[in-house]
């Protein structure tokens, strides 16, 4: 008897989540997608087996959702779906042949990466509002100040996702080789060296934890100031937009911690950082992703011939 179209896809995400080790939010769009996708062809075409779905279903659905003013970006996030869970059938011997064969991608513009300017990051780490004329300290001096401002220099200083920076632990800071071991995509480990200073700033912060807190959850590094709980991402998200709205640290529409993590690529690049080391600190797994910041390096090379070339 054929597996119904819901049950596969509930088993291809149990396997995304378990064997892969995807992340939740991975695999919560993986599963809207492929469900939206079910509830399409079951629809449209009435209820089938998985061998039965063909290349001219799926473009139907793809044309269908680009109809709907979705996006290049969003259509080709929904065909990466479908690529991993007809390859996922295709393992199990359940098809013969994928149907994402015969599925083009739409092209994308690729827009470059934002950043902040050198200056705005010395702000930052100068602790000092660029535009106070009283020197107005971007952090107050107290707990909460304390880890708002890790959070900054963390982010910063290593070009960590959200989700490494609230999951980082003490124990993976390792202060006598000045590294920091993450966690990244799919459960895969990098090492990344942090500065003296930075492990000096981490080794102050855990101390503050330990006489301001009461109680707060063991082996994380970074949490709540006032619950003592893990941060949560939506509380990472806030406080990065608090900063640099308040304190015009950055004049993008976009400001969100994965601004900082574009910042630290771009300024590495900036600064002749080769392109495979900037890869690995990233945790990019193809050098395709990374090469977006060569791009942010030719615009400062484009500036600096402006400002300092006669004939420009």
């Amino acid at each position: 008897m054929n597996e119904p179209l819901y049950s596969l896809a509930e088993r291809f995400i149990s396997y995304i989540q378990l064997e892969k080790r995807y992340s939740g939010h991975t695999c919560t769009a993986y599963r809207n997608d492929l469900f939206q996708f079910i509830d399409y062809v079951t629809l449209s075409y009435s209820s089938m087996p998985v061998e039965d779905l063909t290349h001219v279903m799926i473009r139907s659905w793809l044309s269908r959702l680009m109809e709907d003013a979705m996006t290049a970006k969003s259509v080709n996030r929904k065909i990466s779906t479908l690529k991993s869970f007809f390859k996922y059938c295709l393992r199990q011997g359940l098809i013969k042949q994928s149907p994402m064969i015969k599925v083009i991608a739409p092209k994308i513009s690729r827009r470059l990466p934002g950043y902040i300017e050198e200056k705005g990051m010395r702000a930052i780490e100068d602790n000092v509002s660029p535009v106070s004329v009283t020197s107005l300290h971007i952090f107050a001096d107290d707990f909460e100040g304390a880890t708002h401002r890790l959070i900054f220099e963390i982010f910063y200083q290593t070009g960590i996702r959200l989700s490494e920076l609230i999951s980082l632990l003490e124990f993976r800071v390792d202060k006598s080789n000045l590294s920091i071991k993450v966690m990244g995509k799919g459960g895969k480990e990098r090492i990344i060296p942090i500065s003296a200073e930075l492990s000096a700033q981490i080794s102050s912060y855990m101390d503050q934890k330990r006489s301001n807190l009461e109680e707060f959850e063991g082996g994380v590094l970074l949490v709540h100031p006032h619950s003592g709980q893990r941060l949560y991402p939506k509380y990472v998200y806030l406080t990065v937009r608090k900063y640099l709205t308040e304190h015009q640290i950055t004049t993008l529409k976009k400001k969100s911690p994965h601004i900082l993590r574009h910042t630290f690529a771009t300024h590495l690049a900036n600064n002749g950082a080769d392109l495979n080391a900037i890869k690995e600190l990233l945790g990019h797994s193809s050098l395709a992703a990374t090469q977006v910041y060569t791009h942010n390096t030719i615009e400062q090379l484009k500036k600096v011939y402006k400002q300092a070339h006669p004939k420009a």
